[in-house]
């Protein structure tokens, strides 16, 4: 297996995993009843993990572009240094950027956002040339 099926596989897992504390978070608050079920007035979440949702939903958002990505360009046969290293920065940054997200750090979450697009826009290039 390539580098960018690995890390698309790494950030696959990372993104699946996100969801776990702050679903231990809502049942702890909330308890296991109301996570489960659909409670009219639930109890807010700790804002970390409120902060992780939002970034967990925008992993997700950003799973299907760098996937369709690595998978047209390993379709395409295309292979190269950039591309990997781009799949490998991308990992990385999504790692921050969930960290930097949960913490409350603007302007490294924004910081690690760009660079993880700016990884897709160079697996796009690579594609595209």
């Amino acid at each position: 297996m390539n580098a960018e099926l690995t890390y698309l596989a790494m950030v696959a897992v990372l993104t699946g995993l996100l969801w776990v504390p702050y679903i231990l978070n809502e049942i702890m608050v909330r308890g296991v009843v109301d996570a489960v079920g659909y409670p009219e007035n639930p109890k807010p979440l700790a804002k970390w993990a409120q902060r992780l949702k939002a970034a967990h939903y925008n992993a997700v958002e950003n799973l299907a572009v760098f996937a369709a990505l690595v998978l047209v360009a390993h379709a395409a046969g295309i292979h190269n240094a950039a591309i990997a290293g781009a799949a490998q920065v991308y990992f990385w940054a999504r790692v921050v950027h969930a960290a930097a997200y949960t913490y409350a750090v603007p302007w490294v979450r924004t910081i690690a956002f760009v660079v993880g697009f700016g990884c897709q826009m160079c697996i796009a290039w690579h594609i595209l040339a």
